[in-house]
């Protein structure tokens, strides 16, 4: 770690390590605590991945992928310990049976790994514990790097509030059109979908755009 926030992950992970750069250039941005945007504990929660493995992956260094089995074993683990019920228990196995639709002894044998798990096995217990597909599943730095994604959009959507606040509205209605962009559509329709695009080229393109559009409505020098 650095400065508080990850050092650049390995070039062989350029997913996680492009998603690692955008998550932490934009945390800086908006002035949030690295250490609460990288918490290891709450991105485990959020991806599956166990958090010795989550630091190895952000300190650049490749970690061991568990085989199928054993991830879907952890990861069920995890779900088991930090998705509870109301009343802070956790559920039983005939309550994981029921709610995925399949027998008590099926539902024992996966957990106690006694059975390896289809994927139909894998996307009713998902739909239980109410988690994305695929959580059972990726591997670990994909599931990471979803993780972060989502980190991602949550920034931008903070971000895109925020900004919509300091945007005059009488400067939007007195006709400046990079007010009334912002005004409109905000970082959410703007950051925010640029940084879904699928590439930098992409994303480069619209930052040309933007320069282009900030340089028509640059005020006449007098």
């Amino acid at each position: 770690m650095t400065d508080g926030f990850p050092a650049p992950v390995a070039v062989a992970n350029a997913p996680l390590a492009a998603t690692v750069t955008r998550v932490a250039e934009l945390a800086n941005k908006m002035g949030r605590d690295p250490n609460q945007v990288f918490d290891l504990r709450r991105l485990s929660e959020a991806s599956g991945v166990p958090t010795d493995v989550i630091r190895t992956l952000l300190d650049g260094r490749r970690a061991g992928e568990p085989d199928l089995q054993a991830r879907f074993l952890q990861r069920l683990d995890l779900l088991r310990r930090t998705r509870v019920k109301p009343n802070g228990r956790r559920y039983t196995q005939q309550e994981i049976a029921d709610g995925a639709g399949m027998s008590r002894q099926q539902a024992g044998a996966l957990i106690n790994g006694d059975r390896r798990p289809t994927m139909e096995h894998c996307d009713a217990i998902q739909r239980f514990f109410g988690v994305h597909a695929g959580f059972l599943t990726a591997h670990d730095a994909d599931a990471l790097t979803d993780a972060l994604q989502r980190t991602e959009q949550q920034l931008l959507q903070d971000f895109a509030g925020r900004e919509r606040q300091t945007v005059p509205a009488e400067a939007a209605s007195a006709g400046d059109p990079l007010a009334r962009l912002l005004q409109n559509h905000g970082v959410r329709g703007i950051a925010w979908r640029a940084a879904q695009l699928p590439s930098d080229k992409h994303r480069d393109k619209v930052t040309e755009w933007l320069d282009m559009l900030l340089e028509s409505v640059k005020p006449n020098e007098s």
